[in-house]
Formats: C-alpha cells, sequence, structure tokens
C-alpha cells in the first residue's frame, strides 16, 4: 500500500499559521513549532481580555460617575441607592457619559436621587 504524505493539506495548514504569526519576531514567525505554539497563546491572551476590557470600563465608568456625584455631596453608593428606589434604570455607561457630557442632566439625575434618599429613610 502506498504512503500517503498529505503536502498539500499540511502546506496550506503551516502557511494558515505562518500567516496569523506575521508580527511576530525571530523564530516565533519563521519556525512552525514556535509559531505555532505563539498564535494559540495569543488567542488564549486575546479571549481573556475581551473579558478584561468589559471590567475595565465599568470600573472606567463607575469612578467618572463617582467624581460627578461626590461633586454634588453624594457617594456613589448612596446615589446609585437613590436611583434604585425611584426605579430609574440607567446603566453605567450612559450615567458615565452623562456626567462628562451633559453636567447639568446628570445634576437633575443626581437631584432625583435625592429625592429617592428622603423617600428610602
Amino acid at each position: 500500500m502506498a504512503r500517503v504524505k498529505g503536502g498539500p493539506a499540511s502546506h496550506q495548514r503551516k502557511r494558515r499559521v505562518r500567516k496569523q504569526a506575521e508580527g511576530f519576531v525571530g523564530s516565533r514567525r519563521a519556525t512552525f513549532v514556535h509559531a505555532k505554539q505563539t498564535v494559540i497563546r495569543a488567542g488564549v491572551y486575546a479571549f481573556r481580555d475581551r473579558k478584561v476590557r468589559k471590567r475595565d470600563f465599568r470600573s472606567l465608568w463607575i469612578v467618572r460617575i463617582n467624581a460627578a456625584v461626590r461633586a454634588e455631596g453624594l457617594s456613589y453608593s448612596q446615589f446609585m441607592r437613590g436611583l434604585k428606589t425611584l426605579g430609574i434604570e440607567l446603566d453605567r455607561k450612559v450615567l458615565a457619559d452623562l456626567a462628562v457630557n451633559e453636567p447639568k442632566a446628570f445634576g437633575k439625575i443626581v437631584g432625583k436621587a435625592k429625592e429617592g434618599l428622603a423617600k428610602a429613610v
């Protein structure tokens, strides 16, 4: 029985990995084994950091909201509690955007949150 080497398929597979390894330095780009390991590791980092990016943005929004709310005389947790008691469901991304770009509108929301805190007590 004849031996099957699968030349075209393996060349295609290696070409695909080397294409993904463009921009890497040294043998990480040139040598197939090293390139393959590095591409796999890069994929792991990319998958993980897509989740981390979401975490980082949420943290940034909270910091921005906290800074804007403290200028109005409340803490972040009091502000969020006031909004929750009134049933105002704005997410942190929108609140942070309002705090930065529309301070007057954000001030009105803070006023509403103060009213909600007064009702909660």
